[in-house]
């Protein structure tokens, strides 16, 4: 039997490297994947490949900073059959490589508005339909971490800090209701440096370097532990992070 069989699940950012990771690991797992985001033809060739595959999704342009865009959603998506996993994986705009003193007010702060707006709208969103139906689970990724020594990444970590701290008060007001709030965290991700980003062989030695297992994460471990967590079989896991990082991050 399929994890996620029967579950709908929404995956803002499903275009992006990890939002189609997981979109394809959700239906791999049975669910069906409502995939989000602002450009269209990427999204449609996402759900056009997990459709071949024997899985189902949908594709709709959706602007995950916008209020209005996202309520419509999730309302029409809820229509469907309820939301049981809200999966936000936009990218948050950040500009990195730059240290802090030589950076401008406005790249700095880009990444916190812009997460912490999208996550507020989203889990916002998700929630209203999940605590009405007595159950759900809201997924976050990236999670607190120490600070990056050998690569400047802007305000991206102040960003992850905000996100968590929204995570763990959405984990305390949902809870009572039946849902649950729970982070993977990763380490970094080497598929998913750009292959012509100049510092792309330092970063992948780094996050390389510090594992345990000698290897780091793979876009297929991130989806297959992320229909794990919104899988009834980690119903007991909320409030928490699940440490995807092959040893990297040490908990």
């Amino acid at each position: 039997m399929t994890l996620l069989a029967g579950k709908n699940a929404i995956v803002y950012g499903g275009a992006g490297r990890i939002g189609s990771a997981v979109a394809t690991a959700f239906a791999e797992e049975g669910a069906t994947v409502f995939l989000a985001g602002r450009t269209g033809a990427r999204l449609a060739e996402v759900a056009e490949r997990i459709r071949a595959a024997g899985g189902a999704a949908e594709a709709a342009e959706v602007d995950a900073l916008d209020e209005r865009a996202v309520d419509e959603h999730a309302d029409a998506v809820a229509a469907r059959g309820g939301i049981d996993i809200s999966f936000n994986l936009i990218t948050h705009d950040d500009v990195q490589g730059t240290p802090l003193v030589e950076m401008s007010l406005a790249d700095y702060e880009r990444p916190v508005v812009t997460a912490v707006r999208t996550h507020f709208l989203t889990a916002r969103a998700a929630a209203r339909h999940m605590t009405a139906r007595g159950s759900g689970v809201i997924l976050f990724f990236g999670g607190d971490a120490d600070p990056v020594r050998e690569f400047a990444v802007g305000g991206l970590q102040v960003a992850f800090h905000a996100l968590e701290a929204m995570r763990r008060q959405l984990a305390a007001e949902l809870g009572p209701h039946g849902v649950r709030t729970v982070t993977l965290r990763t380490g970094g991700i080497p598929e998913t440096i750009p292959a012509d980003f100049a510092g792309r062989r330092v970063i992948e030695e780094s996050i390389t370097g510090k594992t345990m297992l000698g290897r780091a994460a793979t876009l297929a471990d991130v989806g297959a532990v992320a229909a794990f967590v919104a899988s009834d079989r980690a119903r007991s896991m909320t409030a928490s992070t699940v440490n995807v990082s092959c040893g990297a991050l040490v908990d």
